[in-house]
């Protein structure tokens, strides 16, 4: 009987766990047989490694072949685990020494004739091997530059199993990854190619500033879809630790292109208006995968008519938009996906959405039931709601706004001057803050508080849009420069919010 290990890793969510991997040669009859709650894609594995084994020069073991995952509690989910029961059964049968083995997190799935195929996953893999103080990682030679993104461990990349094993005898090299380049800034639309429309342009600069949720609402044609698709451009890269918050959930999405391994700038998601709860929010059979809300993670998602939504999927925003993550229970586990993103919506005032105000031939109650499916307590969580009107001949034809790049300036100003506010806290724009910090700690003078004690009395406003009133104030006295909100600033947030609905 020959005992022989190997080491992999779980990933659930963006969270990962070491798995040991552990093959047993017995006496009996020729077979594979694998314990550890293994899924449907894991249990077929054992053919492919069996064929890839075989067809890399290495001879399978003629006898009974028990081979375990633990933690034997945690389900075990997909064909991250391929090289690593390779490489176990190998070290069982004396192929492979335990030198480098005991030291090295193998990832990969096999193809039949020895190839290693590229996984979803690989960076969050990879930061948990090194969470855990391992010293190097083997992944297959396609992601690893997605893998080099984490510091402080060792990545090697393997195009076949016979490679591989040369390695782990000493034999011979594996790749390993250059100097990692910076992307260039994707090419974006240019807000100056966005006519007229000031006000609009103006809750756009500040939704930036701050991180704030925006609504556009008014006829077809005269610019919220281009407004929403150029606030990508105006807001600052991701920095690093957000950039691999972020790259980590679409590894695990299996969004990553070879040419962008990481995602400097905020992600922009469009989700059509059809879609399910699932897509939206994430889902699936076995462990979760990761929905819209996720993958717009530090950036932009943007729901055009957002009217014909259905009432259960925009609900469903309630959560992510209060907690910045959402939780998704399955058979297989409970997934955990950061969802901090900053919603933009955009809709028309009426199902018949005529050009003019004036052309509507829909009734007061089907106006209202339009856009009733947006509930209170959504709108409530929407800090800037704007109206959007018909754009004059002369501003068509001859007006041109500022560009991208003034906008983006500005914009990057107040962040940092929110960033270096609030660092001490571990906040970094306005939108994050607390209400109970807004209303104690960083407390405004009462003379600019006048304008929300007015609100509130009317009975205009409720607790959290009086807290998220505040946030938008601070954004704007940032993109001002003043130290702190003036009643004006206040006044100004109010009126944001005041607008939009018919």
């Amino acid at each position: 009987m020959a005992l022989g290990r190997a080491w992999s890793v779980a990933v659930s969510g963006v969270d990962g766990q070491v798995v040991e991997i552990e093959a047993d040669i017995g006496r009996g009859l020729p077979g594979v047989t694998m314990v550890g709650l293994p899924d449907t894609a894991l249990q077929e594995s054992r053919d492919r490694v069996r064929a890839a084994v075989s067809n890399s020069g290495a001879a399978w073991p003629d006898s009974k072949v028990v081979l375990a995952l633990s933690p034997a509690t945690l389900p075990k989910v997909g064909s991250v685990y391929d090289v690593g029961l390779a490489c176990a059964v190998l070290n069982a049968a004396d192929v492979v020494p335990l030198d480098l083995l005991e030291k090295t997190v193998l990832l990969g799935e096999l193809a039949l004739d020895g190839r290693l195929r590229p996984i979803r996953g690989v960076l969050p893999a990879v930061v948990t091997a090194m969470n855990h103080g391992w010293r190097r990682v083997v992944v297959p030679t396609a992601t690893m530059i997605e893998a080099a993104l984490v510091g402080g461990i060792e990545i090697y990349g393997a195009d076949t199993l016979a490679d591989l094993v040369r390695w782990l005898q000493g034999d011979g090299a594996l790749e390993r990854p250059g100097e990692r380049r910076a992307p260039p800034r994707a090419v974006r639309g240019d807000l100056s190619e966005v006519v007229g429309q000031y006000e609009a342009r103006r809750a756009l600069e500040v939704a930036a500033a701050g991180a704030h949720h925006l609504m556009l609402t008014g006829p077809p044609g005269i610019g919220k879809t281009m407004l929403a698709q150029r606030l990508p451009g105006i807001l600052p890269v991701l920095t690093e630790k957000h950039a691999l918050e972020v790259t980590a959930i679409h590894s695990v999405a299996g969004t990553l292109t070879a040419d962008r391994p990481l995602v400097t700038e905020p992600p922009f998601i469009a989700p059509h208006h059809t879609a399910s709860v699932s897509s939206l929010i994430g889902g699936g059979t076995g462990m979760a995968k990761p929905g819209a809300v996720s993958r717009a993670h530090r950036g932009i998602l943007f729901l055009d008519e957002v009217a014909e939504m259905g009432t259960k999927t925009l609900e469903a925003l309630r959560t992510p938009l209060e907690d910045g993550e959402v939780r998704i229970a399955r058979r297989d586990g409970v997934a955990r996906y950061p969802a901090r993103f900053q919603l933009v919506l955009a809709a028309n005032p009426c199902p018949c959405a005529p050009a003019r105000d004036a052309d509507c031939v829909c009734t007061p109650t089907a106006r209202r039931r339009y856009l009733g499916r947006l509930s209170g307590p959504l709108l409530d969580r929407v800090d800037l709601r704007i109206r959007m009107e018909s754009v004059a001949t002369s501003a068509l034809m001859d007006e041109t706004g500022e560009s991208t790049d003034d906008v983006r300036a500005r914009v990057a100003n107040a962040r940092d001057a929110a960033r270096q506010r609030w660092a001490e806290f571990g906040w970094s724009t306005n939108a994050e803050v607390p209400g109970p910090a807004l209303r104690q700690k960083f407390r405004l003078p009462p003379a600019a508080l006048r304008p929300v004690e007015r609100a509130l009395r009317k009975g205009a406003i409720t607790a959290r849009g009086a807290d998220r009133a505040l946030r938008v104030a601070w954004s704007l006295a940032d993109l001002a420069g003043a130290a702190s909100p003036s009643e004006v600033h206040v006044a100004t947030a109010l009126q944001f919010r005041d607008r939009g609905l018919v």
